[in-house]
């Protein structure tokens, strides 16, 4: 499954899911949680699915607001994972608008914003202020930095020009194999 965080008939599963992710993350000292909304379902009421989603970034929230853990949350691109509900940067800031907490991020994995938005460095800068950490997969393939169209060394300059203090994580698919991978 790819989350389950815009299901309405999965609610009482969600939280229970909660209480167990900041109890592992409590004893696992981690102060970070990545919450998937799931693919959406067959439905023509959108409404309904964000509605969902949103009341359950507010449950999860106000569990984590006791651990001091920030949530993140994270687009998807719809063509590797077809109806993911959650699927570009405007859609995410506007959820995290509406939940309220300031613990709640983005989590903006260059790799899935190249194909749903491209104009990575822009959209970087205008949401700095909600990103809380950064993943990076070059595209095609989602294979390491330097294999594909993505401009690393230009992101990474720019990041570093816009001071970004938080973690850049990699998701990536070694193109041939985990050493070979990391001499990027």
């Amino acid at each position: 499954e790819r989350g389950i965080a815009c299901f309405p008939d999965r609610i009482e599963e969600f939280q229970h899911g909660v209480e167990q992710a900041v109890q592992d993350a409590n004893t696992l000292g981690c102060k970070r949680l990545n919450c998937l909304s799931g693919v959406g379902l067959d439905t023509d009421d959108k409404r309904i699915l964000r509605d969902t989603f949103v009341e359950n970034l507010k449950f999860a929230t106000s569990k984590l607001q006791e651990s001091g853990i920030n949530l993140l949350i994270e687009p998807i691109n719809t063509k590797d994972i077809p109806g993911f509900y959650l699927c570009n940067t405007l859609q995410a800031r506007s959820v995290i608008e509406e939940v309220g907490y300031d613990k709640l991020n983005l989590q903006y994995d260059i790799y899935h914003m190249q194909i749903m938005e491209g104009d990575l460095a822009r959209t970087l800068e205008e949401n700095l202020d909600i990103i809380g950490h950064i993943q990076i997969a070059d595209n095609p393939g989602r294979h390491e930095p330097g294999t594909g169209e993505i401009n690393y060394p230009f992101l990474f300059n720019f990041l570093d020009k816009l001071d970004y203090k938080g973690w850049v994580g990699c998701e990536y698919k070694p193109l041939d194999g985990t050493k070979e991978g990391l001499y990027w």
